[in-house]
């Protein structure tokens, strides 16, 4: 084992740790708001702002975060990123406004103590295998948004991008916010995927540049349209995009 593989398994490690132990406290008092979900969600929305900046900081990546302030600016809204890297679940901890609901795919809820927290604290599962389960799962998250007035954070790619490079977007972020009215912003992050690549478990130090991107509204976004709002997103990430990350010509 070299010695930066090394020291990269201690650090994981080291997160781990911290990721498990913050999790069961935060499990313990979930427990008792077990009668108020927007509650919780909050509750762990504090955790993720605690346990985000940490596993960064172990992952050698160096956050450079421009336009931070249009996060709430735009409260509430849907928050949509790029998909890379095992470290975007940790910058979308980190920078979901409290009050903000995550959406993510039903395995996560087999990780232990991270996996378990999250399906404590009502944050949203789908099962992307089911369709049909996957669109009503929307709609529960559409119609607990609009009564606790909560935001969306969301990966529109569906699945980690290999390369890096932008894949094209599923309709169930567009979906939501048709059904919401939420305005978009898109999130934009550069060379993650050069940090903690997929599949692996050895870190590259990085400069971690973040773009908030400017909101999109949707109000006047139908069914009807849904592949015009849904290029309109996908060109507003390929134009910030580096060009190594920037989607393929089809």
């Amino acid at each position: 084992m070299t010695e930066h593989r090394f020291i990269s398994l201690l650090r994981l490690s080291l997160g781990f740790v911290i990721v498990s132990v913050l999790a069961v406290v935060t499990m313990i008092i979930a427990v008792f708001l077990l009668p108020w979900r927007s509650l919780r969600i909050k509750l762990c929305n504090y955790y993720g702002k605690t346990v985000g900046p940490i596993i960064i900081w172990l992952a050698r990546a160096r956050p450079e975060l421009h336009h931070y302030e249009r996060i709430a600016q735009s409260m509430p809204a849907i928050y949509v990123s790029n998909h890379t890297s095992t470290l975007d679940a940790f910058v979308a901890i980190w920078l979901c406004p409290v009050g903000g609901c995550g959406v993510a795919k039903k395995e996560i809820s087999h990780i232990p103590f991270f996996g378990w927290l999250y399906l404590l604290s009502g944050h949203l599962l789908i099962d992307r295998g089911d369709r049909g389960s996957a669109i009503a799962a929307l709609q529960k998250t559409a119609a607990l948004v609009l009564r606790h007035k909560l935001s969306v954070w969301i990966w529109p790619e569906g699945t980690r991008s290999r390369d890096g490079r932008l894949l094209p977007l599923k309709k169930g972020f567009a979906h939501l916010a048709i059904a919401t009215g939420l305005p978009i912003v898109p999130i934009v992050t550069h060379d993650a995927h050069k940090n903690w690549a997929k599949h692996t478990f050895s870190f590259v130090s990085v400069k971690l540049r973040i773009d908030v991107l400017p909101a999109i509204p949707t109000t006047s976004w139908r069914i009807e349209t849904i592949e015009e709002h849904l290029e309109e997103v996908h060109r507003a990430f390929a134009d910030a995009l580096n060009p190594d990350q920037k989607p393929l010509p089809v």
